[in-house]
């Protein structure tokens, strides 16, 4: 094997869906391969075109992979100011119009051949491997590096049932387990994992730190710079934070009499957020989604998010770095923002109108080098080179036998108690009914032919495919 350290990050969402782990993972990539001391490798999910329509915005369809990719790589560079030169894989994936999300089809660990499997990142692991048929992560790869994204317990909680909650969490640690040798939360906000460390390893697009840099520039030459007031962006759904706003302005009209907001979001609530911002006597005006970084959002100086269902909030870090104040809950997705000057936390909805107030009233600090490195993904990359102790000599030796398949590797090992569970887990993965009862799309075993044929796959007799 190659010298360097092959990186291959999985993650379960791709442009142009504008969700944080098609984002995050994406900046990883870029940030982990700049300096040419690792081969990294993003594998990112291809969903076919009728699926393409459910997904993403604005009408984008793709024709083939290599259409994607190119769209990808130009988001990118636009953004990083960089050429990228990490590779990009894909596999094959379904949407989930229930969870609203993309899950796997097949086992993805063979989009890494195993002669290059060396460390993978799964982004979301818990999400990635709910239905993973095939190969144990732990036997292909030397080490599985786990971030856990998502707040799921929270959204179950809140649209489902608490029963619903308790089996989600024993599934998502149970598959965790089996399947990552380490776990790195971004904030204790997210599910407790055994053995797992809270860092925040995101940084912000390069671009809201120039914006925030051009606004100093502004202050020292006596300009006014910020002209806006209060405004919160985010995917217009109740659970993301409109929910909480929405009963705060209510609940506070008189102390807050004279304040104007803008939201700025698309989603599945628009039209009843609309509706709840009519019947208040505040001025609270609804627009619809629009990327944060467009100049419409510059002249902003308040940004209110009381959101608790985030692990870490992007928009958070792209309002500090944009020098704008933000006001949000005292609460542990927002810990990492704390130590930021112009992040004011509040513990009760008296102290979100004291913090609002004074707010509006008074001036952003000005970000200093040290602050703005520590929102950047230069330190984002550096924490997580730390974190998964990726910056030392690794000890961990690959497994000797990475091509055999998962019973034959199973039975050779000690049959300890998590090589029972992981062997559990195959089989249950295995059977279409037993998928189905726990959540998995119908037909989602192995890519169909469709499948198959827009990713270069070659389809074997019977229900297994293999990459040609």
């Amino acid at each position: 094997m190659d010298k360097k350290q092959h990186i291959a990050i999985f993650t379960t969402a791709s442009l142009p869906w504008m969700t944080g782990t098609a984002v995050n993972p994406l900046f990883r990539a870029a940030y982990l391969s700049k300096d040419g001391e690792r081969k990294v490798t993003l594998v990112i999910p291809w969903l076919s075109l009728k699926e393409q329509v459910l997904v993403y915005p604005s009408n984008i369809t793709f024709r083939s992979p290599s259409e994607q990719e190119k769209y990808v790589r130009q988001w990118l560079e636009e953004r990083a100011g960089f050429a990228s030169c990490f590779s990009i894989r894909f596999y094959p994936g379904r949407f989930s119009t229930d969870k609203r999300s993309i899950l796997a089809v097949g086992d993805i660990s063979e989009i890494i051949p195993d002669e290059e499997a060396d460390i993978a990142v799964l982004e979301e692991p818990e999400h990635l491997t709910w239905f993973h048929h095939g190969k144990r992560w732990k036997v292909k790869f030397r080490l599985v590096v786990g971030i856990i994204h998502t707040n799921y317990m929270e959204y179950v909680k809140r649209e489902k049932s608490g029963m619903q909650a308790s089996l989600l969490k024993y599934a998502n640690t149970w598959v965790v387990n089996i399947y990552c040798h380490m776990v790195i939360r971004l904030s204790a906000a997210t599910q407790e994992y055994p053995k797992s460390i809270i860092c925040n390893v995101h940084g912000v697009n390069p671009k809201f730190l120039e914006i925030g840099k051009k606004k100093i520039a502004q202050q020292q030459n006596g300009k006014q710079t910020f002209t806006k007031g209060a405004y919160y962006i985010g995917k217009m759904v109740w659970s993301k934070g409109y929910k909480e706003l929405l009963k705060l302005l209510r609940d506070h009209q008189k102390e807050l009499a004279g304040l104007e907001v803008d939201l700025y979001g698309s989603g599945e609530d628009s039209d009843q957020v609309q509706e709840a911002a009519k019947k208040l006597e505040l001025a609270v005006r609804v627009q619809p989604g629009r990327d944060h970084s467009d100049p419409l959002f510059h002249d902003y100086k308040v940004f209110l998010n009381p959101s608790t269902t985030d692990v870490v909030c992007t928009t958070t870090a792209e309002a500090l770095a944009m020098g704008k104040i933000v006001v949000c809950a005292n609460h542990p997705s927002n810990e990492f923002f704390k130590q930021f000057p112009n992040c004011w936390t509040y513990d009760s909805s008296n102290g979100f109108v004291e913090a609002t107030r004074r707010a509006l009233a008074e001036e952003p600090e000005q970000l200093t080098d040290a602050h703005r490195h520590e929102l950047s993904w230069e330190s984002a990359t550096e924490r997580f080179l730390k974190v998964a102790e990726l910056d030392q000599v690794p000890t961990r030796k690959l497994s000797t036998s990475p091509s055999k398949n998962f019973m034959s590797t199973s039975f050779n090992m000690k049959r300890n108690m998590e090589d029972a569970s992981a062997y559990m887990h195959h089989v249950i993965s295995g059977f279409e009914a037993s998928r189905r009862m726990f959540g998995a799309i119908p037909g989602s075993l192995q890519p169909n032919e469709e499948q198959c044929e827009e990713l270069g796959l070659a389809v074997r007799a019977g229900k297994h495919g293999s990459r040609k």
